[in-house]
């Protein structure tokens, strides 16, 4: 049994994770904003990154950290603000440094340490109003990469890519059967992903099964990020 922290456990693909490691026989620490949870098997305690405050709830050491805040704002360029932008980047990007600072040394004690975050299809594909999304999760992007060669051989740090997924942040996008049905055809998979999607592969990159795998940034993405159909 490992011991993972999920930080954005209670919704979504983060929850999905939670669930499929539990399912393994993890010990599953997980953290909530202000969706409060309480899953059999999994410990869940409230946590807001962004006030970037001590962790009192960690073990004594950590397999796996998994980073699953995030945030969905689309707008046309010429809209976009400076505090828009700062609120992303405090969300997605320093609330991840603070967290795997916090962490460091307890991942330091595992045999094969494992760290996922979650970028987006729209850093290497630009889509019409994601100049947000391209700004907060192309600096992950560096990022993780950075850290993935500084923590190399003891921690592996890696991110995964999704498109668009079938979660409660999505629901604005997601909220008719028309909307559904145009996102999936833009998809050459013709459908929208899904949280076991995401969370398996978040799963696999957390196993020793990945374990020469570092410093990549993995699609998930029914293809439409290097397909044209």
């Amino acid at each position: 049994m490992k011991t993972f922290l999920v930080i954005g456990g209670s919704s979504g693909i983060g929850l999905r994770t939670c669930e499929l490691l539990r399912e393994n026989g993890h010990h599953v620490i997980a953290t909530y904003n202000t969706n409060h949870m309480e899953v059999p098997g999994i410990e869940f305690y409230q946590y807001d990154v962004k006030k970037r405050e001590k962790l009192p709830f960690l073990p004594d050491s950590l397999d796996g950290l998994v980073y699953a805040p995030g945030s969905i704002q689309l707008k046309p360029f010429k809209r976009l603000g400076t505090d828009d932008i700062l609120e992303d980047i405090e969300l997605q990007v320093l609330g991840f440094t603070h967290v795997l600072q916090e962490t460091l040394s307890l991942l330091g004690k595992s045999n094969d340490a494992s760290v996922v975050a979650y970028s987006s299809v729209a850093v290497q594909t630009g889509f019409n109003f994601h100049s947000q999304v391209g700004i907060t999760k192309g600096a992950l992007e560096g990022l993780i990469r950075s850290l993935a060669a500084e923590l190399s051989p003891k921690i592996r740090v890696n991110g995964i890519a999704p498109s668009l997924t079938d979660t409660p942040l999505a629901d604005q996008l997601l909220n008719s059967e028309a909307k559904r049905q145009a996102n999936a055809d833009r998809h050459p998979m013709k459908r929208i992903g899904t949280t076991d999607d995401i969370a398996k592969a978040t799963m696999f990159l957390l196993s020793e099964a990945s374990s020469w795998i570092t410093g990549q940034i993995i699609p998930v993405d029914g293809g439409i990020s290097v397909l044209k159909k």
